[in-house]
């Protein structure tokens, strides 16, 4: 069925069915609810090279991955940032385009992208601490979001986030406030925006109780069960061990429950362990009672609000730049608890 079919169906004008597909705000809700409700009886699919020359639009939103973050395809929570987006895309008419590239190209990817007018705005993952990038598709005027923020760029830019230094303040003052004073930081890579933040938050939550941070007991990496067993076993190894971890992703928290109980310890009774969790749709942090005791959002729906808000600035350039801070939420799972008295 094509728009005109559609259309005839419901006595209505092209021009409104068009409208009330697209959210257009001058529709009424009866009418929008109405139209939606015959499109899906009927199967109606948007035709979208009509809605492109129609729009002057491409309909399609561009990811770019460095190779030197290529696991980030594989990677869980990249995969459920992208699962939410395209349900906005497939929402809106959109498609998307992933285009991995190598370290030094990003920045003519984009370019080439804003040229070619293949895609109609991009997403920017992983920003670092003053961003290049932000600059660059500010000059060269291709529509962006950033998932995340970069401290240091003083050019205004939309962006969505999580309020990571308060989630991991939070986070440390509940270990703090369960007597834990030793307590180790197993952070992602320190050139990352949200790392960064995670940091201070962690340091600032310390410093209040009175207690000086130990270089000995953070470490930075990529986020992988690697990663978080090695440097758990060496913490644990050490002549004054931490008696909690506070770690920056659950693949880390996983390499460190490993650690523990090859040093025969146990989770939650002799060592405790805090991690932000993305709230993954393939990786559950236990089912009815949480693993875990995790600071929690959702990464999907933080990919899926910010393909909205991309899809809104395209559609209305005058917008002022969006922006949206998310919170995590504390959820007690099963591996905290009061720290252990030891002889």
């Amino acid at each position: 069925m094509n728009l005109k079919q559609l259309s005839e169906k419901l006595g209505l004008s092209q021009t409104t069915v068009s409208r009330a597909l697209n959210g257009y705000p001058e529709v009424n809700e009866e009418t929008r609810r109405r139209v939606v409700e015959a499109a899906r009886q009927h199967d109606y699919r948007p035709n979208a090279r009509a809605k492109g020359l129609a729009t002057g639009r491409a309909m399609a939103i561009g990811h770019v991955i460095p190779i030197s973050a290529k696991f980030e395809i594989v990677n869980p929570i990249f995969a459920d940032f992208i699962a939410g987006a395209g349900e906005s895309y497939s929402k809106a008419g959109y498609d998307m385009l992933i285009s991995v590239v190598r370290n030094d190209d990003e920045e003519r990817v984009y370019r080439d992208m804003k040229s070619k007018g293949n895609v109609d705005g991009v997403i920017v993952h992983s920003p670092r601490l003053n961003d290049s990038r932000i600059g660059h598709l500010h000059e060269i005027g291709l529509p962006f979001l950033v998932h995340g923020r970069s401290s240091g760029c003083d050019i205004g830019y939309s962006w969505i986030d999580v309020n990571n230094r308060r989630a991991f303040e939070r986070a440390a003052r509940f270990l703090l406030d369960l007597g834990h004073r030793r307590i180790a930081l197993l952070n992602g890579p320190e050139m990352m925006d949200f790392a960064i933040r995670r940091r201070a938050g962690f340091e600032n939550a310390l410093r209040e109780a009175g207690i000086e941070p130990d270089p000995a007991l953070m470490h930075s990496a990529e986020m992988t069960e690697g990663f978080g067993h090695r440097a758990a076993a060496e913490a644990l190894a050490l002549p004054e061990p931490p008696t909690a971890f506070l770690v920056a992703s659950i693949l880390i928290a996983i390499g460190v429950r490993r650690a523990i109980e090859e040093s025969r310890l146990t989770m939650g009774r002799d060592i405790s362990v805090v991690t932000y969790d993305d709230d993954l749709s393939y990786l559950r942090n236990g089912d009815d009672i949480p693993i875990f005791t995790a600071v929690r959002s959702s990464v999907r729906e933080a990919g899926r609000l910010a393909a909205e808000m991309l899809i809104s600035a395209i559609a209305d350039p005058s917008l002022p730049h969006l922006d949206r801070l998310l919170e995590a939420e504390l959820t007690v799972g099963q591996s905290t608890g009061p720290v252990p008295v030891r002889s």
